[in-house]
């Protein structure tokens, strides 16, 4: 102990405390949204794998990213289920560590992973004579390898510069989950290099990727609009707009989140950033089987 520093033993979280009386039917909510995420999600992996039709390439991307969007939810709703039924929100410092981890793992990867599935798309569409030479299984493990690794190294790199900062004594977080922002919120000492490492962070994991999926999506359009049919142009911009919401949606709320690491000052940024939260830990997971698949004519054919 240092002062009025120290390491705690456990943390509170606090994002619930303001909404008691609710409690159990967030719960319910929650609970009915999580077991769509695990079904949908692994059902689409379960098919990706034994269904012979579906094993290409962009399956095998969606079959990583629903992968990716299970684990991802798994990390934080849970503990969010516990501590809405119990009513008690504390959790250890260790467990807080490891949730920090995972929870920026997996999304790290996701954000790699999009880019890589614009890639696949703008292949498939703008060089198909030459995709199946171009887009085959070595390649597309690589990619997926990549996403994995870049996430792993991601989030080792903010955990450990995490947990090495001092905290008051105060342990009451604001949040559902452990994450970097309300961490750096209750730490005593100087976070100057953690807020600069997330920026550094942010163009690597966030702006690279937004641009690439953004090239890519923008020559899918040009490509598009050559299409002599009426229909075949709707039909094509109609899945090109639902994956392009779920992405501004998923990149939208992360680079608000981690671009502005301090925005916990008033009660109001803290309650924001909880709104915004909700929707890359739960809403973009849940929508992702129903737009990318889902609405699917060969899943379609899968399933039956």
């Amino acid at each position: 102990i240092m002062g009025n520093q120290t390491v705690p033993t456990e943390f509170i979280l606090l994002g619930f405390y303001n909404i008691q009386r609710l409690r159990y039917l967030l719960s319910l909510v929650i609970s009915i949204i999580y077991i769509f995420i695990l079904l949908g999600n692994s059902l689409i992996v379960f098919l990706s794998v034994v269904e012979p039709r579906l094993q290409t390439p962009m399956y095998f991307f969606l079959g990583n990213l629903y992968l990716l969007d299970v684990c991802q939810t798994t990390t934080t709703v849970p503990q969010m289920l516990v501590h809405l039924l119990s009513g008690r929100s504390s959790i250890s410092y260790e467990r807080c560590v490891a949730q920090l981890y995972f929870f920026l793992f997996f999304v790290g990867a996701e954000c790699v992973l999009l880019a890589s599935m614009a890639y696949d798309r703008y292949m498939a569409i703008c060089n198909p004579l030459h995709y199946t030479r171009l887009m085959n299984r070595t390649f597309c493990l690589l990619l997926a390898s990549v996403s994995w690794l870049s996430g792993a190294l991601n989030a080792a790199v903010h955990t450990s510069l995490t947990i090495r900062l001092p905290f008051c004594e105060a342990t009451g977080i604001n949040y559902f989950y452990c994450d970097i922002p309300p961490l750096l919120a209750l730490s005593c000492g100087d976070i100057s290099f953690n807020v600069t490492m997330i920026l550094v962070s942010s163009i690597f994991m966030g702006w690279s990727p937004s641009l690439c999926i953004g090239l890519s999506y923008g020559c899918i359009v040009w490509r598009i609009l050559k299409i002599p049919s009426a229909t075949g142009r709707q039909k094509a911009f109609s899945t090109c707009g639902s994956h392009l919401a779920v992405v501004a949606i998923f990149f939208g709320t992360l680079m608000f989140m981690y671009v502005r690491p301090t925005s916990s000052d008033s009660n109001y940024s803290v309650d924001f950033n909880k709104v915004v939260s909700v929707f890359y830990t739960v809403v973009t997971p849940m929508l992702n089987p129903v737009i990318y698949c889902l609405r699917n004519k060969e899943v379609q054919e899968a399933l039956r």
